[in-house]
């Protein structure tokens, strides 16, 4: 079976900070034929990259913490999400790029080195946004306090907590963003080789 999309008609249906567009469509079936004609919307936010900080030396990850407005209504934790630094990717950057300079402006850190972990889509049912998540090895020595980028509205509390404590909090649903989640996973099955 060859798989196919019929776009029978797209329309930007808001152009602001994102973009939301809406598809008219088909696409093949699994059975075989055409599907019938379906609308979509599909929340376009564009390709980010996300990066978890971890010296290797002292055991701890870097974790920042930021109001987001996805989680205004949260009724367990707070709209202060506590994350890894992660950032959407301009024009002519690589993924690489993003990763060294989000860890620069949100948390303060130089990257010695950075390990590719994986690229994935958050919710492709109706957002297509992708993410590249990366290991950043790191010396956290003089890492903490408020970053951001002023003009971006980014007020960011940054701090180094041992993987250990930065684990438990996944434990205890206070770290309840994926991407964090994810990272932090991967690193309690890695940290060993690093």
């Amino acid at each position: 079976m060859k798989k196919d999309v019929k776009i029978l008609k797209k329309d930007a249906v808001y152009n602001g900070f994102f973009r939301m567009e809406k598809y008219q469509l088909q696409h093949t079936l699994f059975a075989g034929g055409w599907s019938g004609e379906m609308t979509r919307e599909c929340f376009v936010r564009g390709n980010c990259v996300a990066v978890v900080l971890y010296d290797v030396q002292r055991d701890k990850v870097i974790l920042i913490e930021q109001f987001r407005v996805g989680a205004i209504h949260n009724p367990i934790n707070t709209p202060w999400l506590i994350e890894i630094v992660a950032g959407i990717m301009e024009d002519g950057e690589t993924a690489e790029d993003v990763a060294r300079r989000e860890s620069l402006e949100e948390a303060g850190c130089e990257i010695l080195e950075l390990i590719r972990i994986n690229s994935f889509y958050l919710s492709p049912g109706g957002s297509s946004e992708k993410i590249t998540l990366f290991c950043g090895l790191i010396n956290s020595e003089n890492v903490g306090g408020l970053h951001g980028v002023a003009d971006e509205h980014e007020d960011i509390l940054v701090r180094a907590v041992p993987f250990a404590e930065a684990y438990e909090m996944v434990e205890r649903n206070e770290i309840d963003s994926v991407i964090p989640i994810l990272a932090l996973q991967w690193l309690a099955f890695h940290r060993h080789k690093l």
